[in-house]
């Protein structure tokens, strides 16, 4: 036994020996190598030469290059002149300009002011400014400014095409509006486009019936020879068709494909609200926005009761006329009544309730403190700001942060800029400005007080 554990020592002993060999050997060469990477690296710094050229005119010196004194481009460049230098570097940074324009004339620029909001709590993010179909579209411009419109405001970083106006000019938008998207060959995912399901009582598509629904979305889609339609809106609440044939109706259009999201338009918030609570109780998708007019004389629903839906339902807010369809920068031609605007826009059917005949109310005609004072006053406000009173219009509306998006048309690219314009000016509304704004125009509207059934008692 005494000689077995001999003999386990002597062999334990003779191991450890071996590995401690082993690891000295193993450092010895790591030291090598470390010893000749810091050779080579020696060399190599000596063997760099630093180049210098003096500049006749200032008599400065500037580094061109470090390379070795081997190399053939160093050589070539020792044998060249001091002006030929200079001519290959300006030649050089001339190219590096003129690739910088072109790559960024192919992609979108983002316009100063110009912000990108997600769409109620949808993941789909729209600049705050969209181009509208009010003035854009219409049988009296050509098919080159229309193409021109278009190409701008992408151009300027706007990713939203709006296409809900009445639907006789729909039709002919959608296919005007597809045929430039073919043509231009954009991105997919670069731009959204918004198309919307019209019905009245005095036309054949009466109602939001499941096959008008499917059938409107069909049509669109082929007319503006997409794969999709970014976002549909329905054009008024149907008293007539259930919730749930509307909800389920949508519902299959999203799981079909052929639309990503859709919202309302022209909706009052308790038909939003008892709309969302379908979709909930029948497990279906949700309306992400609700798209209201909003300007200085409109302002009830979309200060009062959209930030309420938006924040207990996720319904979004995307905002038109901010223009007050043009009665606000015209006031200077004409005092106009408000019978004269329903006129004007009497042509497009969701401007007003096909089932209600015109009021006395609506029929009086704006008193002289609703145009020319107040709009007088207003006027003097963008002249000391610096710009029109289009401008500032624009700017008070998106000064508001319920609205997530803002509607805009233009006949010309003029128009167009010039509206863009007013992105630039909500830096300048303080609340100086909108104090005094609010207590110009008087209207700030008011939520009604709560009545107690008991004190009715």
């Amino acid at each position: 036994m005494a000689e077995a554990a001999a003999r386990h020592e002597l062999y334990t002993q003779q191991q450890w020996a071996h590995q401690r060999a082993e690891r000295a050997e193993r450092n010895a060469e790591r030291l090598e190598r470390e010893i000749q990477a810091q050779a080579a690296s020696a060399a190599a710094s000596e063997s760099l030469a630093e180049l210098h050229y003096v500049d006749s005119l200032s008599g400065s010196v500037q580094s061109i290059c470090k390379a070795p004194i081997a190399s053939l481009d160093c050589m070539a460049d020792l044998g060249s002149t001091t002006e030929q230098l200079c001519a290959k570097l300006q030649a050089a940074a001339v190219k590096e300009s003129v690739d910088r324009v072109s790559s960024a004339a192919q992609s979108p620029s983002l316009t100063s002011g110009l912000r990108y909001r997600n769409l109620g709590k949808s993941g789909l993010r729209v600049s705050n400014i969209g181009l509208a179909t009010w003035t854009t579209y219409n049988t009296a411009i050509n098919e080159e400014q229309l193409d021109a419109v278009v190409t701008a405001a992408y151009n300027a970083g706007i990713n939203l095409f709006d296409l809900t106006e009445g639907p006789q000019s729909s039709e002919q938008a959608e296919t005007q509006l597809g045929a430039i998207l073919k043509r231009k060959n954009w991105k997919r995912v670069s731009y959204s486009v918004i198309t919307k399901i019209h019905w009245h009582y005095k036309s054949e598509e009466r109602g939001l019936s499941r096959k008008h629904i499917i059938e409107s979305v069909r049509s669109s889609v082929a007319r503006l020879q997409l794969d999709y339609i970014d976002i549909v809106l329905i054009q008024k609440a149907d008293p007539m068709c259930p919730l749930e044939e509307v909800v389920r109706a949508m519902d299959f259009l999203v799981s079909e494909g052929l639309i990503m999201y859709w919202g309302t338009a022209k909706w009052s918030p308790i038909d939003v609200t008892e709309m969302y609570t379908a979709c909930r109780q029948l497990n279906c998708s949700t309306p992400i926005l609700e798209q209201s007019e909003y300007h200085m004389l409109c302002r009830e629903k979309v200060e009062i009761y959209m930030p309420e839906l938006y924040n207990k339902i996720g319904v979004g807010l995307m905002a038109w006329s901010p223009l007050a369809m043009g009665l606000l920068p015209s006031f200077k031609d004409s005092l106009r009544s408000r019978s004269s605007n329903r006129t004007k826009a009497s042509s497009i059917s969701w401007n007003q309730d096909d089932r209600k005949p015109p009021s006395k109310e609506n029929n009086e005609p704006l008193t002289a403190r609703n145009t020319k004072e107040i709009l007088f006053s207003i006027s003097l406000i963008a002249e000391r700001l610096g710009c029109s009173l289009v401008q500032l219009c624009i700017a008070w509306t998106l000064k508001n942060e319920s609205v997530q998006c803002l509607l805009l048309g233009a006949a010309t690219t003029h128009q167009f800029y010039h509206a863009l314009h007013g992105l630039q000016l909500l830096p300048k509304l303080n609340s100086n400005v909108m104090a005094e704004l609010e207590r110009i125009l008087d209207n700030k509207p008011v939520r009604p007080p709560m009545v107690s059934t008991l004190a009715m008692r």
